[in-house]
C-alpha cells in the first residue's frame, strides 16, 4: 500500500488493516509490528498519551529535557560487577545477538515518545524480568499498557494476542489471561518506568534499581 492511499484511508480503516496483517503475522514479525505501530500512532492518539504522561514529574522532565539513553558501548558494560544493570543488559543484548537502537536527536514530543520507548525497550524487560517468549512479551505488553495511557499500539497488541489464542491455541488462554494480569498488576504497584535516565544506573545492582521502582517479579 502506498504512502499516498495510507493517507487518505481513514484512521479506523488503516488501524484495522495494520491489526489483520499482524493477526496472520508469526509472532515476532517486525514489519507487521512496525505497521501496527503506525497506524495506531496517528497525532491525536500520541498527544493522549503524551499528556496523560507529562502529570508524572519524572516523565515530565524526560519530555522536557528529551533525556535519551545515547551511545552504549556493551563491551564496557560487560566488564561491570554482575549483579549491575549494565552488565545484566550487556550480557541479555550479547546473549540475543542484539545491539542497541540508534535514533537521531529528538525534535519533538512525538519523536522523543517514539525513540525513548524503543531505544529502552529491552532495559525495561530486564528491570521487570518478563521473558522474552510469548508468555514474558504478553506480560510486558501489559505492563506497558497501564504504565502508558490510552495506547492503543498495546491494547493492539494484547487483543492481537487473545485473538490468535481464540482462533488458534485456546488451551493456552489461562496461560495468556495470567500474563496479562500479572504484567497489569506489576505496573499498577511500581513507579513509572518512562523517562527513567537508564545511562546513570549501569553501575547499580539490578536487585536495587527493581526496589527503588518497586518492581515485584512473581
Amino acid at each position: 500500500m502506498s504512502a499516498l492511499l495510507q493517507d487518505e484511508m481513514p484512521r479506523d480503516e488503516l488501524l484495522l488493516s495494520a491489526f489483520l496483517r499482524m493477526l496472520r503475522a508469526s509472532d515476532g514479525d517486525f514489519a507487521a509490528i512496525d505497521e501496527l505501530g503506525k497506524a495506531s500512532g496517528d497525532l491525536e492518539s500520541l498527544q493522549i498519551i503524551i499528556n496523560g504522561l507529562r502529570r508524572e514529574p519524572q516523565c515530565k522532565s524526560a519530555f522536557d529535557n528529551y533525556t535519551r539513553l545515547g551511545e552504549v558501548d556493551l563491551e564496557s558494560l560487560a566488564i561491570l560487577p554482575q549483579n549491575t544493570l549494565g552488565y545484566v543488559y550487556a550480557n541479555y543484548m550479547m546473549q540475543n545477538n542484539l545491539k542497541p537502537l540508534q535514533h537521531k536527536p529528538s525534535s519533538n514530543d512525538y519523536e522523543f515518545l517514539s525513540a525513548h520507548l524503543s531505544e529502552t525497550h529491552d532495559i525495561w524487560h530486564i528491570v521487570t524480568g518478563c521473558n522474552t517468549d510469548i508468555l514474558g512479551e504478553i506480560q510486558l505488553e501489559s505492563f506497558y499498557l497501564y504504565q502508558l495511557p490510552a495506547s492503543r499500539f498495546w491494547l493492539a497488541l494484547i487483543t492481537k494476542n487473545l485473538l490468535k489464542t481464540v482462533l488458534y491455541d485456546i488451551e493456552k488462554s489461562t496461560e495468556y489471561m495470567n500474563a496479562i494480569a500479572t504484567g497489569w498488576m506489576m505496573a499498577k504497584q511500581a513507579k513509572p518506568l518512562f523517562g527513567v535516565d537508564w545511562k546513570t544506573m549501569w553501575q547499580t545492582p539490578l536487585n536495587e534499581i527493581r526496589a527503588n521502582f518497586n518492581i515485584q517479579i512473581t
